[in-house]
This record gives C-alpha cells, sequence and structure tokens, in this order.
C-alpha cells in the first residue's frame, strides 16, 4: 500500500477549486469528525485560514444561502461591496459577507 502525503498548501488549493456545496460537505464533516471524537478544536484551528480569504459571486450567495438573483440586489443595493476586481471577476471579503450574514439572521 502506497501512502501519498498532502501539504496543508495542497489541500487549501484543492479545496478553493471545490464546487461550494462540496466543500460545505467537507467542512460539515470535519467538525463532525473533530466534536465528536473529544478533540475540543477551537474555531479558529478549524477554520483559521479562511480569515482573509475572499469569495466569487457565486460562492457569496452560496454562503449566505440565497439565490445569485439575491446576492446581486444585495450589490445594487449597497448591502454588500466588492472588495477586490481581478480581470472581470468580484469578489467579497469573508468579514462583510460575515457582517451580512448576522444582518440578515437579526432580519428574520
Amino acid at each position: 500500500m502506497v501512502q501519498m502525503t498532502l501539504t496543508a498548501e495542497a489541500l487549501f488549493t484543492s479545496l478553493q477549486h471545490m464546487l461550494p456545496s462540496e466543500r460545505e460537505k467537507f467542512f460539515s464533516l470535519i467538525s463532525r469528525k473533530a466534536f465528536s471524537e473529544g478533540d475540543n478544536l477551537s474555531h479558529g484551528e478549524l477554520f483559521g485560514h479562511l480569515q482573509g480569504s475572499e469569495f466569487t459571486a457565486d460562492e457569496a450567495a452560496d454562503y449566505l444561502g440565497v439565490s445569485i438573483a439575491t446576492f446581486r440586489r444585495y450589490c445594487r443595493q449597497g448591502k454588500i461591496t466588492v472588495s477586490t476586481i481581478v480581470g472581470t471577476s468580484h469578489l467579497y471579503s469573508l468579514s462583510a459577507l460575515r457582517v451580512l450574514k448576522q444582518a440578515m439572521k437579526l432580519v428574520k
């Protein structure tokens, strides 16, 4: 049996290329396994690598749990703004998305 070694950087790169729905399943699996086996990992230990992350519009809509049309409407209304533009891609900061998500929870 050949054992493959995977670096943290390679895993992170693979996660960035994963479909948002699959990425969500992956992190859900990690959290279930980490906490079900008695390990007491902090939020930072599990998700700290996402601290300065930026999301595409599709990923941001998925993160917020809204359709892309609703996310675009939020952009037009100024509820969320672009943090970086790379070519024709607009990226949105995780910190801004967290603030909007928290505001959305308060409205419900």
